[in-house]
């Protein structure tokens, strides 16, 4: 009977500490238009000069939520030299998610945005945020 008493607190005790473990940090920013929500997540994380970063970009209805799987989208960028960088949104194989990879020159401050559309025949809608690119790896600031 003692051992049982003792399972079940050792299976009690590793219920709760299974519980408790810390989720990830959702890092994706969020950007709203009338009718849609982009979620968009630069991969690395923080974007790196002279790397590939792959930005994924999660599109939903922003009043029912369901996946936006017929649209087309760009996102292009400036920086503080006038060096621009863009790439079209692919579709991915998630519902709702495209993905672009992005090339960004020099380090700093750039001026990013996305053009996104639910279909063809609907307009682009346009959204901007600044984009603190770091240095490439081995690189002084």
């Amino acid at each position: 009977m003692r051992f049982v008493r003792r399972w079940h607190f050792v299976l009690l005790v590793a219920v709760f500490a299974a519980a408790c473990q810390p989720t990830p940090r959702d890092l994706s920013m969020k950007l709203l238009t009338e009718d849609m929500e982009l979620r968009v997540l630069p991969d690395p994380v923080p974007p790196r000069a002279r790397e590939p970063v792959r930005y994924k970009v999660v599109v939903r209805d922003r009043e029912t939520g369901e996946p936006i799987e017929t649209g087309v989208g760009q996102i292009f960028a400036t920086s503080e030299s006038q060096v621009d960088s863009y790439d079209p949104l692919v579709k991915g194989p998630e519902l709702g998610t495209y993905y672009a990879t992005m090339h960004f020159i020099t380090s700093g401050q750039w001026a990013v945005a996305i053009r996104f559309a639910r279909d063809s025949t609907k307009k682009l809608e346009r959204m901007d945020w600044m984009q603190e690119v770091f240095p490439a790896r081995g690189e002084k600031k």
